[in-house]
C-alpha cells in the first residue's frame, strides 16, 4: 500500500498574526515543495514570484495589488528551470503593469478560480514601456490579463479575466506552448486585444532559435468571450494568429465556447504571409452572436461570426457543428487551401458563408435559415465560387441553441 506525502500548510495574512507570513513572497521563501500557502482576505502589495512547485489557495478577499509592479503572480520557469506543479486558485490580481497572471516555461500548472481584473496598466498610445526583453510581441497588448509563455499541460479554468488590455495569451516567445487547456473562464470587456489568443511570435534571444517554436495542441472550451477588442482597432473573441514567417499556431481545438459582441469576428485566423503554419485547427459547437468585422487584408465584406484569412494555404480547417446568428457574413474564408465546414446553423444577417480567395470550400449539410437552402426566402446565402453546399439541411441542428 502507498501513501501519497502532502507537504506543509502555510498561512499568510496582513498583519503577519498567529504565526502566519504578513507577505506572499516570504511564505513562498520558506515553504517547501508541494506545500499549500493559504492567503487570508485582505490587499497584498507585491509582485509574487513562484519559483518552486506549491499552492497558493486564496481565501474570498484575498487581493494582490500590484500597482506599481511588473506582475501581479510570476510563475518563474526560466530561472527555475523544470518547474511544474503549481496550483493558483481563488485571489484576485490587480492592477500591474503587465501581467496580471504570468506563466513562463512551465509544465502542469493549474490556475483556477482567479478574478484578473485591470492589469496591463504600462500600455500608452499602442507600446508598453518596460517589458521584459523576452516578450518579443507583446508590446500592444503588455502581455494581457492571463499570460502563458512557453508553458505546456496547463490548465485555465473559471477565471474571471475583465478590464485588462485583453484577456488570455498563449504565445511561443520562450517556448512552444502547448497541450493546454483554456476552459470555463468569463473573458470580457478587455478594450484592446483579442479575448482568447493563441499567438506565435518571433523567438526570444534567450531561446537560442532562429524560427518560432509554436502554439500549438491547445484546446479553448467552454468560455464565454464578450465584448473584447472594442477599441483600437479591435480584437476578436478567440484569435489564432502568425505573425512572422515561420511562425506556426496549428492543430488547436476551439469548442462549444459562447463569443458575442466582440470588436473582430467571434473567431479569428490570420495567417498574412505565405509559409506561416495555421494548420489543423479545429472549430467546433460555439454559439457566436453579434461580432465586428476583420479589416486591412484579413478584412470581410460585414460583421463576420468566423473569419479564416490565409495569404497562403491554411490547410486542414474544420469548422463544424458552430451556431452563428445575428452576423452579416456567418462563416468568410480567404485561402489556397480547401476548408471543410459541415453541420453549422448559419442563422446570418445576410451571407452565411463568403469564400473570399482561390481555395474551395465543402459546405454540405448545413441549415441555412430555412428548408429551401441558400439564397431562398428567408435562407442565408452563400458568396463566391468554389463552395459545395448541397445537399442542405431541411430542418434545423437540434444541437444548436440561440443566445
Amino acid at each position: 500500500m502507498t501513501v501519497s506525502v502532502q507537504g506543509a500548510t502555510r498561512c499568510v495574512n496582513p498583519g503577519g498574526t498567529s504565526g502566519c507570513f504578513s507577505h506572499i513572497n516570504d511564505a513562498i521563501t520558506a515553504a517547501s515543495v508541494s506545500d499549500t500557502i493559504k492567503i487570508a482576505a485582505g490587499t497584498y502589495k507585491e509582485a509574487v514570484v513562484v519559483t518552486k512547485p506549491l499552492a497558493l489557495a486564496g481565501e474570498s478577499g484575498a487581493i494582490i495589488d500590484a500597482t506599481g509592479l511588473s506582475v501581479g503572480i510570476f510563475v518563474d520557469g526560466l530561472s527555475n528551470l523544470g518547474l511544474s506543479d503549481v496550483a493558483i486558485s481563488g485571489l484576485t490580481v490587480e492592477n500591474a503593469n503587465f501581467e496580471g497572471i504570468l506563466l513562463a516555461n512551465v509544465s502542469a500548472v493549474t490556475v483556477s478560480s482567479n478574478q484578473v481584473f485591470n492589469n496591463n496598466k504600462a500600455l500608452t498610445a499602442g507600446t508598453c514601456p518596460g517589458l521584459p526583453s523576452f516578450e518579443t510581441n507583446e508590446q500592444l497588448d503588455c502581455g494581457e490579463g492571463i499570460h502563458l509563455l512557453g508553458a505546456d499541460h496547463a490548465i485555465i479554468s473559471n477565471n474571471v479575466v475583465e478590464g485588462n488590455s485583453g484577456g488570455i495569451l498563449l504565445a511561443d516567445d520562450t517556448g512552444a506552448t502547448h497541450d493546454n487547456l483554456i476552459s470555463g473562464n468569463t473573458v470580457r470587456d478587455n478594450p484592446y486585444a483579442c479575448g482568447i489568443t493563441l499567438a506565435s511570435h518571433p523567438p526570444a534571444a534567450l531561446t537560442g532559435s532562429a524560427t518560432s517554436l509554436g502554439v500549438y495542441h491547445n484546446t479553448i472550451y467552454g468560455n464565454r468571450s464578450a465584448r473584447n477588442g472594442l477599441a483600437n482597432g479591435g480584437g476578436a473573441g478567440v484569435g489564432m494568429f502568425t505573425s512572422v514567417p515561420g511562425a506556426k499556431t496549428y492543430g488547436n481545438v476551439v469548442a462549444n465556447n459562447l463569443v458575442n459582441e466582440n470588436g473582430l469576428p467571434g473567431i479569428a485566423m490570420h495567417a498574412h504571409v505565405p509559409g506561416q503554419d495555421l494548420s489543423n485547427n479545429v472549430i467546433v459547437g460555439n454559439t457566436i452572436v453579434n461580432n465586428g468585422p476583420d479589416t486591412a487584408d484579413a478584412a470581410t465584406p460585414g460583421p463576420a461570426g468566423i473569419n479564416v484569412y490565409g495569404a497562403g494555404a491554411v490547410t486542414g480547417t474544420i469548422i463544424s457543428g458552430n451556431s452563428i446568428q445575428s452576423e452579416s457574413v456567418g462563416i468568410a474564408i480567404k485561402t489556397t487551401a480547401r476548408v471543410q465546414a459541415h453541420l453549422n446553423s448559419l442563422l446570418g444577417l445576410d451571407t452565411g458563408l463568403a469564400n473570399l480567395g482561390s481555395g474551395t470550400v465543402g459546405a454540405t449539410a448545413n441549415w441555412w435559415g430555412c428548408d429551401g437552402g441558400p439564397g431562398a426566402q428567408g435562407c442565408s446565402k452563400v458568396q463566391g465560387p468554389g463552395v459545395d453546399f448541397a445537399p442542405w439541411l431541411v430542418t434545423p441542428i437540434p444541437a444548436q441553441t440561440s443566445y
